[in-house]
């Protein structure tokens, strides 16, 4: 649950703001970022999600001025830890309104990932 003023916090900026979300997936994107960029990439993100029919994965995603840090809800078990450096673009996708979405560099291959979560609540998703 936020608090109106949970931004006014100097602890919640420097520890990180903690978030329940349903992880939809990942996709491949040829730029840093963009607005038609990531909304085309949300929406085969979407697609993808509902074609295979599958639960969407319970994830704990933490945002600090380190950058995200993502578990799984269920186990704890570290997803993946995106240093504050390789994100290049996050946003609140404007066809759906409770998808958040983050462009980053893969660690490993370099490559431009675009990956959106599902918010229970809009207020959320711009939080």
């Amino acid at each position: 649950e936020l608090p109106e003023n949970w931004t006014d916090t100097r602890e919640t900026l420097l520890e990180g703001m903690l978030f329940s979300l349903k992880y939809m997936g990942m996709t491949l994107v040829e730029q840093p970022k963009g607005e038609e960029l990531s909304a085309a990439a949300v929406k085969r993100i979407v697609a993808t999600a509902k074609a295979s029919g599958k639960k969407l994965q319970k994830v704990t995603l933490k945002v600090s001025p380190r950058g995200i840090v993502l578990n799984d809800s269920r186990t704890n078990e570290l997803i993946e830890n995106i240093s504050i450096y390789r994100i290049s673009y996050c946003t609140a996708d404007k066809t759906h309104d409770k998808v958040f979405a983050y462009i980053a560099q893969n660690q490993l291959n370099e490559n431009l990932e675009c990956h959106a979560f599902l918010c229970t609540k809009r207020k959320m998703v711009s939080a």
